[in-house]
């Protein structure tokens, strides 16, 4: 399979086509979350996963969930959601499948962000 590579102006573009593509409820209530393109995971992912596995990592979102939060949380920095380019590209053929994995991707780095496990993302996206 030949791998689709789209500069990363246009990468990032349809990252931020797919937070606007959210509903308004959840696009308000982001606060302080910084949405990264990387090309891969860096190597704190990596020994933290396996370097084995990292390929299958298309996104990551890292900080404190919105329902684990209490009323004295004030976040030094703010909570990050990082979306891998190479390996979304790498397991598309097309730049539609591109765009679709990227959407699907933010979405779910998103649920993360309100506290949704895995399963339940995985149960909504059914």
């Amino acid at each position: 399979m030949q791998t689709v590579r789209l500069d990363r102006a246009r990468f990032e573009r349809l990252v931020e086509e797919a937070v606007a593509s959210l509903p308004r409820f959840f696009r308000e209530r982001l606060e302080n979350v910084a949405i990264i393109v990387q090309d891969y995971p860096g190597p704190e992912i990596q020994d933290h996963h396996g370097r084995g596995r990292v390929r299958h990592i298309l996104g990551l979102y890292h900080g404190v969930p919105r329902p684990q939060r209490s009323i004295w949380y004030q976040p030094p920095l703010p909570d990050v959601i990082y979306i891998y380019q190479r390996n979304i590209e790498a397991i598309c053929r097309t730049e539609e499948e591109i765009k679709a994995q990227v959407r699907q991707t933010v979405i779910h780095e998103i649920g993360h962000y309100f506290g949704l496990t895995d399963e339940e993302l995985e149960r909504l996206q059914r």
